[in-house]
Order: C-alpha cells, then structure tokens, then sequence
C-alpha cells in the first residue's frame, strides 16, 4: 500500500490518514462502540472516511477498545507498584524499628539478669542504669519551669518535636501488634498499639493517596474527621525562625457515655518542615511543669493530658504520602465509675476511635477524589459525608446536654434511671421540613426534648446487638414516638398514647450510601402503615429515617457499635435541622470468645415462638468468657413548650420500655442461650427431615446426610449448605430452611413465610426456574447452575449450584419440593 494512499485489499492493513485518525478519535469518544448502523452513518457523515469500508472502520473501534484497555491497565499497575513499593520501605522501616526494639530489650534483660545473680553483694554498681532506657524513661521526662515567652514556647516545640519523632519512628514506646491488623496497600496501615507505658498509646502507619500539605490540612481540622471532637479553638499562633509555626490550642471532646463527664485539653501544636521534605505535625499538652499560658477549667469537663503525639508526613515517590501517626493521651480514669474506666485506659479503643479515623478519613477523601464516580457514597459524597457528621454530632450533644447549648435538665419523677433535658434554642427548632408540618396541627413544635439512659450488658457481643436492633426494629420501637415525636399529640395529657414496642406496620431498608471499608454506612428506613396512628390527624402513610450505622463487624477490635437515626421526608435539604435519636454500645473489656454472626438470624422466632430465648435469667450457665458493654440510649422528640411535663412523663415512659425491649432481646442474644443454633425439635420437623432424605436418596441416589437415625433433624439442620422447602401451591412460599438456609436468606424461622419462591432468584434465575421447574414435578429433580439470589434483606448471593427434587411423604404423595445451595456466599 502507497504513503498516503487509502486503496486497500481486504483483510490487509489499513494506513489512516492524520486527518481521519482525527475523525476516529472525535467519533471514538462520542461513541466508543458503535453498531453496525452507527458506522455506516459515521461514514456517510464524514466524507473523508468515504474510500474506507466499514468493515475496517469496526476493526479499528476494536483496536481503539484494546490499547484504551491496556492503557488503563498499566496505569492500574504503575499504580500499584507505586503502593507495594512504598509499602515495601514502610515495612523494611518497620522492620529496623522492630529489630532495634528487640536489641534493646535483649540488653536490657542481660543486664537484669546479671542484676538479679548479683544481688547478693553488698553494694551494686549501678553505672550501666544510665545506659539502659526503658520506655518509661521516655515517656516521662522531668521538664524544668518554661516562661510563656516565644523562646520558651519553642524550646517545649523542640522537645515535643524529638520525643514524637522517638515514638513514631523509635523505640520510646514498646509497640505491640494489633489484633486483626493486616498490613497491605489497601489496608487500613500497620496499627500498633502500648505496652507497659504511661498513659495509653496508639500508632499507625499507612500510605494515602494525598500530597503532605492536603494531608496536614485535613488532620489540623480535627472536627472534620474526629467524631469525639466537639471544637477545637486556636486561641494564638506564633511564627518561629525555622519557618514553622506553634498554635495555642482549646480543644473539647464528647463524653462516649452519659456515665462519664467530658474531657477538654489546652495544650501546644508544633507544625514545621523536616530537612528531607516530611511534614511534622507535633502536639502536647501545657501545665504547670511547662510553666506555660494557663486555660482556666471549663464546668462539665474534666482537663486530660495529650503527651508528645502528632502526624509524620512524607511525601511517596510517584504522588501521595506516607503518614505515621502517634496518640498518646492520659484521660484521666480516676474521674469515672469503676465499671467504665477500661474505656479511658484502652489503647485498642484509642486506635480504633482516634488513630484509625484519621487514616480511613484520609483514605475516603482520596478515594473521592481519584474516583468522583465511584459508586458506594454516590454522586455527593461530600454532602452524605456531611450529614452523617451531623447525625453523629446532634446524638453527642443529645447524650452530653451541655448548658452552653441551651439544655436543662427536668425534675426526675423519682426514679433516675432516665435522665430528661429540654432545649427551647432556635438551633434546635423544627422548621417546615417535618413530614408532618404541611397541615392538620393548631400549633408547631417550638422545643426539643431529649430522653437518655445508659445501661451495663453482659455477655452479648455489641455487634450483634445492634445488628438485630437494625433488622428487627418492630421488637423495640414505637414509630409513632420516635418519628412523629410529641408535637404530633394535639389534645391533652389525657390523649397521650401509651408507648408500646412494635407498634407500627413495617420497614423497608434502602441503602444509600457506605465507606470504601464498609465500616460505616448510611440508609433510609422506609416506615409503613403509620398513617391509621390517629384519625383526625393529617399524616402521610410512609414515613422515611434518614440512618446512620456502624461497628456492625464483630471482629473488630474495641470499636464501637452505633445505631442513630433522624426523621427526614421528601423535601429534606442540607441544611434542614437533624434531630437524631438512637444507640451506642461500647465494650468496656476484651474477655469475649468468638461467636458466630448468624446468632441473630433465629431470634426473632425465639421471642416470639418460646425458642430457647425466652429462658429466665436463673438459666444462665453463668459468666464465664463473657464480655461487658455499656449501652448508651438517646431519644429526641420535637414539642410544644405548653406539654412539657405530660411529654417529660411520657418520653420516661417510652425509654424504659425501650430498655425493657433491649434486655429481653440482649438476654435472648447470650452465648448462654444462644450457644449453639437449636434445630426447632418437634415431631413434624423431624418427620420432614426423614421425608427429605428419603427423597434426595430415591431421585439422586445418594446420600444428603451421613448422619441417619435419631440426629437427623440436627445434622439436617446444621448442614453447611442451605437447605430450604418451600410449598407446591401456584406461588410457592418457603415453609421450612435449616440454620445455613436462614442465614442465606436473612430471615427467621417465623418471617420464612413471607418470602415467594421467585423473590430469591435475579430475572435470569427466575426465567430458568420457570422453564425448568416443571421438570422436579415429572422427573423428581433438576439442578441449576451457579448463579446469584437475593436475600431477603436484598443482598446478593451467589452459590455454585444448586439442586431441587420433589420431597414425598410416607403415601408418596408430593408434599414440598426442597431446595440445596452449595457453597453459598455473599457478595
């Protein structure tokens, strides 16, 4: 073929013209896969691609596709390999970190030893002590008075700067692995946490996808990512002749709980520029040893210690950073009950709260940066990030009431196990957005009310609890309180309803968004058939929760688990007030064995069916392995200032029926009870197991279960694979599923039979049932390939088969047609 010439034969290379490769692009990104129709109109279009047949035109898409493919697959591995290998340096660093840790305390128990074979002599030379340092030799100079001058300022910035720097990258704390912490480039980072120090301690390491500067702006903003932070104040800042810069800083934390007061710090912030281009972000606590500008105690807060702590910010070859961050604070345990002061002395709660927040903030903010599409927080993740912010900040202040925010507390009716505050400031104010404001009251809520009680649980994983406190909100809630809350009552203290757990028609759960970890995740609870609550009121049948959730993984490490919720409708805008209500529940010790996540799965039917949750409290095997957690619970509720004392009177009333409901159900959810899923033991589901092997056996001619005789029923159903009958009418429903069917499904026992046969299939699965179906009737089974259901809580699952075979009854009659899935899991 010529230079420039577009003469071809078929089936040989084609030399395109700058000016038609210009054509192809255009058209290319209009269109990247055009039809056969579309390529013949492109050449119609575009005289220039004229002398060029179609037949080459599509060949030349396919080569576009491909070397597009590969061009976004080798930046996905240049990506990569810029992780591993920064990952790599952080992992040899880590090493030599580990390797000097470990010389170090080989020498110091050389030294010990040879000490102890001395001890007899009557002097011991002690000259060596100087030479061996332990960590709490570090972590507790003894700093002579500094004047608040700027000299003296910086001089504490300087001794702050190097003792960070010993933690962070030295031996100053003995760092001991966190459980549950992989490192890798898409983890969270390497997370360690103290030992035999003063204080508790946490440290991190990990790469984020952000240059230093962006990164050092994000961790000063504390109250941006810290959930605990209620405001940090910079009262001065000083410039030093390095080119750093030192702040005076107020900083408030929340309380966790309504057990304990919250803790406040003034101390020192020491931002300056290391020689080798790292961003050091160091911090400290000033008192009176330092001889520093003194902050007055503020009421309500208890004034904790922030030891040298800070960020150490590197920039990764290649774009982003590598962040080494350190905690180290003294919260002071003395201040709060006996029970709760493993909260405050924790490090695994401090990294998880405090040390990992910061890294998975920083992780999310790259995350919607480098993908602004990116599904999971949506197309405004900036916004849904926001409102959880919101939801997490309007519960701390319902669980603190400070003063300072307009709270007062209510005159107890002489019980004090439900705190009552009112707030009657315009911040708090329901404005037009209520989903009930449009029409139908005299008068509108012009005052908040907040409700709250802490209580101590035993031996039920908060994980678990909560879970079920999400699935299964009938067994708690009275919609009809938590959502219309008081203003929603027009008449008297006579007409105030009584509070009753469950009364409500239903909830449908629609996701909205989740964290790239799937720590946290955002929903709206559809609430329906509430609008029959009361017949001369105006309300709209479905109401909708704007909810926030988190700590649902139990394998988790002293996190905690959290359930808020707020009521929004149709019109909800950014900045409509949130009034949010709901659940905290905190570990306070780590005693806990494993226990299985299904344990909720069959609860539901226990409370209700009499199953082995319904046990009084004297059946308890006791407490041995258990684990304790403080439960926090928080109810707001919009009113009329003119109802306060029948709203007080009834919002007590609704908490304690709440808490009565979480005790039943934390009772029912104890490994005590709940050890090990019971098969419901009863002759017809034991004849129904015998009737399902049988017939598996006759159609397939093997054996379903190894186990024959007396333990059918239980091996039936403790099966690994799901095992589920449903009904021989025109739409069949499942009538029985053995433990791992109910864990497939998300369902119980009890609400199994609420669910059709066709909701678990996708419209492929559902269009081979309905061809193959009819083939279990007349050949007694059929098999499917793998393929994905759905749960009953809409997740996906896929299996990699499955089988179907008519189960008969002892007259060979057909009784049911039984279902296997193997090797099921969610996606």
């Amino acid at each position: 073929m010529g230079g420039g010439s577009n003469s071809m034969d078929n089936g040989k290379y084609v030399r395109y013209t700058p000016e038609q490769v210009e054509a192809l692009e255009r058209l290319y990104n209009d269109c990247p896969k055009p039809s056969s129709m579309r390529r013949q109109q492109l050449i119609r279009e575009c005289p220039i691609l004229s002398n060029i047949e179609p037949k080459q035109i599509k060949v030349w898409f396919q080569n576009r596709r491909c070397r597009e493919k590969q061009r976004k697959e080798a930046s996905r591995l240049q990506a990569v390999n810029r992780k591993l290998t920064a990952m790599n340096k952080l992992l040899m660093e880590e090493n030599d970190r580990l390797q000097k840790q470990v010389s170090q305390l080989v020498y110091e128990n050389s030294y010990f030893r040879q000490h102890t074979q001395n001890a007899n002599l009557a002097t011991t030379d002690t000259s060596c002590e100087s030479v061996v340092t332990s960590g709490q030799h570090h972590l507790t100079p003894q700093h002579p008075p500094r004047d608040a001058s700027p000299a003296g300022l910086l001089s504490i910035a300087e001794e702050t700067l190097t003792e960070f720097l010993s933690k962070a990258t030295g031996t100053a704390v003995e760092w001991v692995q966190m459980p549950g912490m992989k490192p890798g480039p898409d983890s969270i980072g390497i997370v360690a946490i103290s030992h035999g120090c003063s204080g508790i301690a946490a440290r991190a390491c990990g790469l984020v996808g952000l240059d230093p500067t962006r990164v050092a702006e994000i961790l000063k903003d504390r109250p941006s990512w810290l959930r605990d932070c209620r405001s940090l104040d910079i009262i001065n800042v000083l410039s030093t002749a390095n080119g750093g810069t030192i702040e005076l800083i107020y900083m408030q934390l929340y309380a966790p709980t309504t057990l304990a007061p919250a803790r406040d710090f003034w101390m020192m912030r020491y931002t300056s520029v290391m020689e080798d281009g790292s961003l050091v972000i160091c911090e400290r606590s000033l008192n009176n040893t330092q001889n520093g500008p003194s902050m007055p105690p503020s009421p309500h807060f208890v004034r904790a210690e922030i030891l040298p702590s800070g960020y150490l910010i590197r920039p990764c070859e290649g774009g982003g950073s590598i962040l080494h961050v350190v905690d180290h604070l003294d919260l002071e345990p003395w201040s709060v009950p006996e029970v709760l002061r493993s909260l405050y002395e924790s490090s695994a709660l401090l990294a998880q709260r405090t040390t990992m927040a910061a890294l998975r903030y920083l992780r999310q903010i790259s995350q919607e940066i480098s993908q602004p599409n990116v599904t999971g927080w949506g197309r405004r993740p900036a916004a849904l990030r926001a409102l959880s912010q919101r939801l997490s900040k309007g519960f701390n202040e319902a669980v603190n009431g400070f003063s300072d925010e307009g709270w007062s507390m209510i005159e107890s009716d002489g019980i004090d196990d439900v705190t009552v505050l009112v707030n009657s400031s315009p911040g708090k104010m329901m404005s037009s957005n209520l989903p009930f404001s449009n029409g139908g009251f005299q008068s509108m809520p012009n005052a908040v009310l907040c409700a709250k009680a802490s209580m101590l649980l035993q031996n039920v994983p908060p994980a678990i609890l909560l879970r079920f406190l999400r699935e299964h909100r009938q067994e708690w809630a009275d919609n009809s309180i938590d959502v219309y809350s008081a203003a929603a009552i027009r008449a008297g203290p006579c007409s105030i309803p009584i509070p009753r757990p469950g009364s409500f028609g239903g909830q449908v759960i629609l996701p909205l968004a989740q964290t790239i970890e799937n720590e946290e995740f955002m929903e709206v609870i559809k609430l329906e058939g509430l609008g029959h609550y009361q017949d001369d009121m105006i309300m709209p049948a479905d109401i909708f929760l704007l909810q926030m959730c988190n700590g649902v993984d139990e394998n988790a490490i002293g996190t905690c688990a959290e359930l808020i919720f707020a009521p929004i409708d149709a019109s909800f805008s950014d900045d409509a007030p949130i009034i949010p209500s709901g659940f905290r529940i905190i570990p306070v010790d780590s005693k806990s064995e494993g226990s299985s996540p299904n344990r909720t799965l069959d609860l539901a039917s226990a409370l209700e069916v009499g199953g082995p949750g319904n046990r009084g409290a004297g059946d308890s095997c006791g407490t041995r392995g258990s684990t304790k957690s403080v439960m926090t619970i928080a109810f707001q509720l919009a009113f009329e200032v003119h109802l306060q004392d029948s709203i007080a009177s009834m919002a007590r009333q609704y908490v304690r029926s709440v808490i009565a409901s979480v005790q039943r159900v934390a009772l029912a959810l104890s490994p005590s009870h709940l050890g090990l899923p019971a098969p419901p033991a009863s002759p017809e589901a034991l004849t129904l197991s015998r009737w399902i092997c049988q017939s598996y056996r006759c159609y397939l001619g093997v054996e379903l279960l190894k186990t024959q005789g007396t333990d059918i029923l239980k091996s039936l159903w403790n099966h690994t694979d799901a095992i589920m009958c449903c009904s021989l009418k025109a739409l069949p429903v499942f009538t029985f599923a053995n433990q791992a069917g109910l864990d497939m499904l998300e369902t119980t026992l009890v609400a199994l039979q609420d669910i059709t046969l066709e909701k678990i299939f996708d419209d492929s699965g559902r269009k081979t049932l309905c061809s193959e179906f009819p083939q279990v009737m007349q050949q007694g089974f059929m098999c499917l390939q793998g393929g994905i259901c759905m749960s009953s809580m809409g997740r996906p699952v896929t299996y990699e088969k499955a089988v179907a075979w008519k189960v008969l009854n002892d007259d060979e009659e057909p009784h049911c047609i039984s279902f296997v899935f193997v090797n099921w899991s969610f996606i």
